[in-house]
């Protein structure tokens, strides 16, 4: 069974999550799956971590509100023989919520967003910033700044089309 919420970050080999929950032995292509995958399931939840350690084969977070009532925490590490990333362990859920109601997620940065809107982007270049806030609205319930959709919008389109210096080194002598 693939996980619900996470299929397009999971290796294929091994699909252990079962509701949209991680596992231990859960496989992750690379290190910036396994930071989306972390920071999709905290925005969804409402809930936040911080990252304990963080080495080059290695990545532990905690929640914000570790040994105060919520024992989430996460340990993954690289498998440099078959070049993917495996959660070693796992607490489980997380058990607290936060504290204050927030419009906005500590961890819905504008290039977590790029990623989320680049398929819009791709289809409508000239996709309304407005639309990206709406977008984000309905996916996460969280209402985000102008500037931040903004920032993503950019930083999506020189994902897919590449920066000024790139467009300047096409043009045509």
């Amino acid at each position: 069974m693939y996980a619900l919420e996470f299929p397009k970050y999971m290796n294929a080999k091994i699909p252990i999550v079962v509701d949209g929950k991680f596992a231990v032995g859960m496989e992750f292509s690379s290190r910036k799956t396994i930071i989306m995958a972390m920071k999709d399931y905290t925005i969804r939840r409402g809930v936040d971590y911080w990252v304990y350690e963080s080495e080059p084969l290695t990545f532990y977070a905690k929640c914000t509100q570790y040994g105060s009532g919520c024992d989430w925490l996460t340990r993954v590490s690289m498998i440099s023989r078959n070049y993917y990333w495996v959660i070693r362990r796992y607490n489980g859920s997380h058990t607290c919520t936060r504290a204050t109601i927030s419009q906005d997620h500590s961890k819905l940065d504008s290039n977590t967003i790029a990623e989320i809107i680049k398929p819009l982007v791709e289809v409508d270049p000239s996709i309304k910033v407005k639309s990206v806030i709406a977008e984000v609205q309905s996916k996460f319930n969280y209402t985000i700044s102008y500037r931040k959709a903004s920032l993503a919008k950019k930083n999506s389109m020189e994902k897919i089309f590449g920066g000024w210096k790139v467009s300047y080194k096409v043009l045509p002598i």
